[in-house]
């Protein structure tokens, strides 16, 4: 008896919006925990803003984000990609990395639930942090972390493992840190610290410009130390 498959193209559509002080993808973490301290929102859309939608939302301190490499425009050319921690020059395939350039180009990130806004003019928001987000990326869907599957000990972790995270050391002026709250200015160093420019980028003369919240952070890296030389309003 012949055997039949249906195929079918799914239609996904935003749920919610996230609001990040990253306004461009140029300095966002690139995985979600690395940045503890930075803030975040989730806004529904106004089909989905629904208090029955989160009930028992706020018994979990993780959600999972499934969300849209929306920054992206140009679709995937390759099945093989340059993973940024081993310098952007090692191939790898795409499916063995976490790469935005996708077949499908969706990311999953873990953050953590900080607290719930039940009522508002956007209607309930979910505040978050340590997310891997910019502003204006739109979340497909949430679903909770859950420790008893979700967490797994003593594991391996491909090229990751030989690749160990590497940070700066920053140097922020009083002139500039003053422009920040404390949580602020702890998001924004933790985030220079992991370095955001391009990993093939080596030049101490280069000044490189970060947009941070309502400012634009300026800064320069050289042996291992990145210089905040300034911070200009976002008109």
């Amino acid at each position: 008896m012949p055997l039949f498959f249906a195929f079918f193209q799914m239609e996904l559509k935003p749920i919610a919006f996230f609001r990040s002080p990253f306004k461009s993808k140029f300095g966002v973490p690139k995985q979600s925990g690395l940045v503890e301290e930075l803030p975040g929102e989730i806004v529904f859309e106004p089909s989905f803003r629904s208090v029955d939608a989160l009930r028992g939302i706020d018994g979990f301190d993780y959600l999972w984000l499934i969300w849209s490499f929306s920054a992206n425009p140009h679709a995937a050319h390759s099945l093989v990609v340059r993973p940024p921690l081993l310098g952007g020059n090692t191939r790898m395939g795409v499916f063995a990395t976490r790469s935005p350039f996708r077949p499908n180009p969706l990311g999953l990130s873990s953050v953590r639930l900080k607290s719930v806004e039940w009522e508002s003019s956007r209607g309930p928001v979910l505040h978050v942090s340590g997310a891997d987000l910019m502003d204006g990326t739109p979340i497909y869907d949430i679903k909770p972390y859950v420790s008893y599957t979700d967490s797994h000990g003593d594991v391996r972790c491909g090229f990751v493992d030989s690749a160990p995270l590497r940070r700066l050391k920053v140097e922020i002026p009083d002139t500039v840190a003053s422009c920040f709250s404390p949580s602020e200015l702890a998001s924004l160093r933790k985030s220079l610290e992991l370095d955001p420019r391009p990993h093939y980028h080596d030049d101490p003369a280069k000044i490189y410009g970060m947009p941070f919240g309502d400012y634009d952070i300026k800064f320069s890296v050289a042996e291992g130390v990145c210089r905040v030389m300034g911070a200009e309003p976002v008109v």
